[in-house]
Order: structure tokens, then sequence, then C-alpha cells
């Protein structure tokens, strides 16, 4: 085999390799998005036979003490303004003179230790206003607030990450002789787990099954026609997503068995069944995206000649769809009795 051979045979070789292993990486992203949707240990809203109710508002009521002036549920691009100590730990520093971003260097290198976001927000000398600092930043500000979410969807901050977040503020702080406002470690925990025991309680995924009759496969290029007429589109995560103004997803169309769709399988992928689901606190209205989901369902039914079944394969009736809107109408309520809007920058921060 000549010299020039060989060289084709290995380019061909790592050509594959690279496509097989991309092909592996979407799929591994795929599963850890959604391939638990259908093994969370709280109850699904649509295969309940009864409507749970809600917790008792008084018993997880927790207020929020906004920093910002601006609601916490609004929406804002100003990541400073959504800063709050019901769901984050907020270190004060007070500049001895205005610096730029790189006075809290070692900060900057261990930012991503903590499993938990970590904003930074500087009070600009020139502006007087508030805005979110990156490490590269030539600003002069007066003061830095450091923030760690407190909760996300991976559960509560834990006791250690939290003192080591305020060890490591504070040892920054004592380097560029800055002081600090600091607020209780052992109280924001136990906030932390409160909080994050609320956040549990109405974090509800809504999921609703399209399957053929027999052992019919549905062909994924019909699935992308039939959710493209609806306004869907498929999404680098490999399922199809009704995206608002702000490219926020509505609602979503997955496989049935968690392997994603791609645009270059389309043609030649089918599957067994379809499960379109709705993410409750993360949109806005969550009972009017439940009812234009379940729209999109009937219709995508209709024209695919599907059948809509809940987790056990039975169909879904008026009684279980109008159980599963009640409840829906429960937590968004909750929701917001205890400050957190549904599809709320807020709730996005906290249920990612």
């Amino acid at each position: 085999m000549s010299e020039l051979q060989i060289a084709l045979l290995t380019i061909g070789l790592v050509a594959i390799a690279a496509v097989y292993g991309f092909g592996w990486w979407q799929q591994w992203r795929y599963r850890r998005k959604f391939g638990s949707v259908f093994k969370a240990s709280h109850p699904d809203a649509l295969y309940n036979d009864t409507v749970s109710t809600p917790i008792e508002q008084n018993s997880t009521s927790v207020l929020a003490e906004t920093i910002a002036a601006s609601p916490v549920a609004a929406v804002t691009d100003n990541p400073c303004s959504l800063l709050n100590t019901q769901s984050d730990f907020i270190i004060e520093m007070h500049l001895a003179e205005p610096s730029p971003a790189a006075v809290l260097v070692g900060l900057w290198q261990r930012k991503f230790d903590f499993r938990k976001p970590v904003q930074v927000c500087g009070l600009a000398q020139a502006t007087g206003l508030w805005e979110r600092v990156i490490a590269e930043s030539h600003t002069l500000y007066q003061r830095y607030r450091i923030a760690l979410q407190l909760v996300d969807r991976s559960g509560a901050i834990s006791a250690a990450k939290l003192a080591d977040f305020r060890d490591l503020v504070l040892g920054v702080a004592r380097n560029i002789d800055a002081s600090t406002t600091v607020p209780d470690t052992e109280e924001a925990y136990q906030q932390a787990v409160k909080f994050d025991e609320f956040c549990a309680s109405v974090d509800q995924m809504v999921g609703v099954n399209l399957v053929p009759s027999g052992d019919r496969l549905i062909r994924a290029i019909d699935i992308s026609r039939a959710a493209g007429l609806h306004g869907m589109t498929l999404e680098a995560d490999g399922a199809f997503h009704l995206l608002d103004i702000h490219g926020n997803s509505l609602f979503s169309l997955i496989n049935q068995d968690t392997v994603p769709f791609q645009h270059h399988t389309l043609e030649t992928f089918a599957t067994a069944g379809i499960t379109l689901l709705l993410d409750v606190p993360r949109v806005e209205d969550p009972t009017l995206r439940f009812d234009q989901m379940m729209h999109v369902a009937n219709d995508l039914a209709k024209g695919l000649q599907l059948s809509v079944v809940d987790d056990h394969q039975v169909p879904l009736g008026e009684k279980g769809l109008a159980l599963s809107h009640a409840q829906i109408a429960g937590v968004e309520a909750l929701m917001r009795n205890n400050g957190v809007a549904p599809g709320s920058s807020h709730a996005l921060r906290l249920f990612s």
C-alpha cells in the first residue's frame, strides 16, 4: 500500500470517528436533558388520577428581600436587577478606591468551583449604575456585589460550598483592602434548604404521548413537517420547540425513547412514539400553554394518525385533562404567592 493510500485511509478513519463522536455527544446531551423526565420522583400532573393538593402557602412562603428596585418577577436584560436574598448569597464589597475587575483575580480563577452560578455586579463610577462585571472589564467600580445562587434544579447549595465561597470572597477583599458586608452562612444555608423544598414542590414537567396503532412507526420527516405547521423548530438539543419572542421554549416535542431528532437523519429515522412536554415553572401562563399544547397534540394525532395516551398507554379523556389543568393552575398560584412568577427571569434562573 502506497503512502498516499495510507494517508487517505487515515483521513477517512479520522472523519468517521469524528462523525461518530459528534453523534454520541449529541445523544449524551439529549439524554442528560430529557432522559430523567419520566423518572422524576415527583408526581406528573397529567398522569395522576386525582389532583394533588398544593402545599399550604404559609408552610413554605419565603419573602424575597429584593436588592434591586424592580420586582423579582420582571423580565429584564440586566442580571444584576434579579439578585435577591431569596435565591442568592450576596457579599457586598466596598473598595478603598475605584478599581477594575482585575482586582478580583482570585475570584475569577475559582468562579466555577461551586456547582452553582456566580454573578458579579459592579457599581460603575462613571454612571452610578449597577452592571454585570466580566473579568476583562476595564470599567472602574466603586462597589461589587458578588452573588452565589443558592438553589437550582440540582438542589440547594451545600453548607461546605457556601462557606468555601464566603472564605474565597473575604480573602480577595483582604488582598485589596476592601471592607465587606456578609450574610450569615448558616442562616443562608437553612433558607436555601427551605426554598429548595418549595422549588421541588412546584417543579412539574407535564407530558402527553402520541403513539401509532400496532407496530407502525412514525417517520421523523413526517413529524418534522407536522411540527413545522405549528411553528415548532428542531433545536440543537434534538427536540422540536415552540419558541416565544425571547427564544424561550413554550413546550417541546421529543422522541419517546429519548434518542434525539437530528436534521441529517430525518429522512431515514422512524420512532414508535413521540411526547409533548410542558415545563410548568419555566413558562408564563402555564395553564394557557397547557391548553395550547393539547391543541397541538390533537392536531398532530389527527394529521399523523396517532392516539393521545398517558404514560400507561391509556387514552386521555376530558376528566384527566381537567384534573391536570387544575393542578397546573394550583402550581402557578403557589409560585406567584411565593414571589416566583412562572416564566419570569427569576424562574428561569431557578429552574435551569
